[in-house]
């Protein structure tokens, strides 16, 4: 059975004005219109003609307001007649491109932006041969992917590290900035170090510090290696009134380098501002791993520039070997099959029993589910309560998580959760934050109290009254009280989108009992990998087999326009 398109309010909405504002709104532009919209709410930069007339031929509702248009070319051909329709470059509602992709027009400034921005930098520098070779022998003696990047990052003001969990991307981009500074001389350039979530930036700003401390730097290098983090939008300045950000190209950022880790969690909007307020000399390393969810927002924008690489674009440099998992981990294989799309080979590896840090269990249902997750939640958060300090109870929050690819549902994380409390604390009170040990996410940037999205807490007392404890980014813990808490959800259990950027040393995975519009081959790859020791999945082979199956792929022109060298138009 075909699934119907359900268009929101605001795609027929915006089809609508669009038709009324056009003095010759020609056939199909309705649907183009509404389609543009659609696409674009659902992660997409632009939507393909061809593509979209098999959009046309499924249910809609509501019902469209004319008749779908039957071939790609006159469609083409009628849309480019309309006022609101205009070729790439034209200030109307909709761009319409040479390859018959139909964008709004914001997602095609942004793509616009963001190829500028890269190809702008892309271009290799003069730099004396012989004294990049002695300098990359100092920091990275073995002739390897890691050396590789080195010598990328060198030689181009715009560079791409990825790689998956374990790859030493963060170790790498350690060393690159030792040798930047060394290379630099008595010219300290300013360095920047970003993440699009609090939790990602203070792991990065942990793991550069990490890193520091292994290479036994010379005081005049290790003193000038930057030792803050923040989020992108904090690193933008956001504005409290009118909302844009601080930094745009009439006031840019005053770093020199600037370091982006977990960049596929980046959106082609913020990716597109972060490039615009930068200096145009202004060095860019990304970090990341293609293979993770794209971000929550329209675009997949490392994974186009990993795509364009392939096509003879921008270079990128993909570290393949993991110094976390050796040649017998089960963690390993699975997600290489994951990733490879090879279902049925992923489900017999996952039952087989061969790899010790890889467990199946069929899902449970109803009470014996209840019953058989309480039991895992009271040994996988044990240590967790147990916790005498705050500091202790924060490092034991990255011993043990439990993930869901939903929110609602009896498999949602909303239930896990209160299953969890109920499991934990069977007397807890039901207000959460009197709950003693509760951990909470923050949902969004609270700048005055330096609380970020993705900043993970729990509430334990202070003095006698609840308080909530995070780490803090200078070393040690800190604390607020309960009633200044910004938004916040319970954190026993994470939505597999929320853990990005998070690691534990043990993961249990619930799947649900049917397939949902959200799974997908890159978000049971994120999950397993947020695994360090083990991941222990449940579910039913059928709903596992067939999210193996199904890749998300957001239509894009990014990745040919940076293959062919276009940064207009």
């Amino acid at each position: 059975m075909t699934e119907t398109i359900k268009l929101s309010p605001l795609d027929t909405h915006f089809a609508d004005f669009i038709v009324r504002i056009d003095r010759h709104p020609g056939n199909g532009l309705w649907w183009g219109a509404a389609l543009a919209s659609y696409f674009a709410g659902r992660g997409h930069s632009c939507t393909n003609l061809s593509e979209a007339l098999s959009a046309c031929a499924v249910p809609l509702l509501p019902i469209p307001r004319e008749p779908p248009p039957d071939d790609a070319r006159h469609w083409r051909d009628s849309l480019m007649l309309c006022d609101a329709v205009g070729a790439p470059g034209a200030y109307t509602p909709l761009v319409l491109d040479p390859a018959g992709r139909l964008y709004l027009h914001r997602c095609w400034r942004y793509e616009q932006q963001v190829a500028g921005g890269i190809l702008s930098r892309a271009l290799p520098l003069e730099i004396h041969e012989i004294r990049l070779e002695a300098a990359l022998d100092r920091y990275f003696p073995a002739v390897d992917l890691q050396r590789s990047a080195a010598r990328m990052a060198l030689t181009r003001r715009f560079s791409v590290i990825s790689g998956g969990p374990g790859t030493g991307k963060t170790a790498t981009v350690a060393r690159i900035l030792a040798l930047l500074l060394e290379v630099a001389g008595d010219s300290r350039p300013e360095i920047a170090l970003a993440a699009p979530t609090g939790k990602a930036a203070l792991r990065l700003h942990q793991s550069i510090l990490h890193a520091a401390d292994r290479l036994a730097l010379p005081d005049e290098i290790r003193g000038f290696l930057p030792t803050g983090v923040c989020t992108i939008h904090r690193l933008l300045g956001v504005q409290s009134r009118g909302g844009g950000f601080r930094h745009t190209r009439d006031n840019r950022l005053p770093c020199e380098i600037l370091v982006v880790d977990e960049a596929s969690m980046v959106d082609l909007q913020l990716m597109a501002s972060l490039l615009e307020a930068l200096r145009d000399d202004a060095r860019v390393i990304l970090l990341g791993d293609r293979n993770q969810l794209a971000s929550v927002e329209a675009g997949a924008v490392l994974a186009d520039i990993c795509d364009s690489a392939v096509q003879g674009g921008v270079p990128v440099t993909q570290l393949t070997k993991s110094y976390r998992f050796g040649g017998d981990s089960g963690i390993a294989a699975l997600s290489h099959l994951i990733n490879g799309g090879e279902s049925a080979a992923a489900t017999e590896l996952l039952k087989s029993g061969e790899y010790p840090d890889i467990i199946w269990r069929p899902l449970p249902t109803g009470r014996a589910f209840e019953a058989a997750f309480s039991t895992v939640v009271r040994d996988g958060f044990a240590g967790y309560v147990r916790a005498a300090s705050p500091g202790e109870a924060l490092a034991e929050l990255g011993s043990f998580r439990v993930l869901s690819p939903l929110r609602s549902g009896p498999y949602g994380i909303e239930n896990l959760n209160r299953l969890c409390g109920a499991a934990l604390d069977p007397e807890r009170n039901n207000d959460p934050p009197s709950f003693r040990m509760m951990p909470v996410m923050i949902t969004g940037n609270n700048y005055e109290l330096g609380l970020f999205n993705g900043d993970t807490g729990v509430v334990m007392e202070s003095d006698g009254t609840p308080a909530v404890w995070f780490e803090n980014p200078e070393g040690g813990v800190r604390h607020l009280s309960t009633l200044r808490l910004p938004p916040f959800d319970t954190a026993f259990a994470l939505t597999v989108h929320k853990s990005q950027g998070s690691e534990f040393d043990r993961v249990l995975l619930i799947l649900p009992d049917h397939l949902s519009e959200v799974l997908s081959r890159e978000l049971l790859y994120t999950a397993v990998t947020r695994a360090r020791r083990s991941i222990e999945i449940w579910g039913t082979e059928e709903v596992f087999r067939q999210t193996v199956d199904r890749r998300t792929v957001r239509k894009s022109g990014l990745a040919e326009r940076l293959a062919a060298g276009e940064q207009n138009g």
